[in-house]
């Protein structure tokens, strides 16, 4: 309910459940102990740009005992001497006053920046992928690594095989010219071995 001129939360619906409250730009300068009546679970509170001028009307925060972090930024009361010490000694339960603690350390982002940050970080590790994923990636890259070895050792093989094919094929020529019985054998061998890749050539050389 930020910026909607609002005076008074006097007609506040009942909002138990209710963590996160925006109250800011409006004209508000008291009673604020409905919200204690009326949203008694409220952990952030965010009161900046009202007219809130002293620290009685603040005292009225005491009883929302959940309260984490209140935010008077831009209100007339941040002009009092002493106006920080005052606040975190009256409402001891708050960590926060407008967006930092005691020792002036930043507060975190709400929970919805928290969320984004989160996504963010997912992306992050997607791009740069964690270890976990390098080491699985590397083993399947080793593994098909492996695979190509193989396959690169069956395509040797063939090449090899062809070769003594080719081999075989000018053999026979010699063997069948020098009418050597055992020679012939061998090329015999040799044409079985070939049989199928060599018939079409053989009908083309007929």
């Amino acid at each position: 309910m930020a910026n909607v001129e609002l005076t008074s939360l006097a007609k506040l619906p009942t909002l138990s459940k209710l963590r996160k409250l925006e109250l800011s730009d409006n004209v508000i300068s008291g009673g604020l102990e409905v919200l204690a009546e009326r949203c008694p679970n409220l952990t952030y509170l965010n009161l900046s740009g009202n007219k809130i001028k002293d620290l009685g009307t603040v005292e009225a925060l005491q009883n929302l005992k959940n309260l984490k972090s209140l935010d008077l930024f831009n209100c007339e009361i941040t002009n009092l001497e002493d106006y920080r010490d005052s606040i975190f000694e009256l409402l001891q339960q708050i960590t926060y006053l407008d967006g930092f603690d005691q020792e002036d350390n930043e507060a975190p982002d709400s929970e919805d920046d928290d969320d984004e940050g989160d996504e963010d970080d997912d992306d992050d590790e997607n791009e740069a992928g964690p270890p976990g994923e390098y080491e699985e990636e590397d083993d399947e890259d080793d593994g098909a690594s492996d695979l190509g070895e193989g396959e690169e050792e069956e395509e040797v093989g063939l090449s090899y095989l062809m070769k003594e094919e080719i081999q075989d094929e000018e053999d026979d020529d010699d063997y069948v010219e020098g009418g050597d019985e055992e020679e012939e054998a061998e090329g015999v061998r040799g044409e079985k071995r070939k049989r199928e890749p060599e018939d079409e050539g053989e009908e083309e050389e007929d």
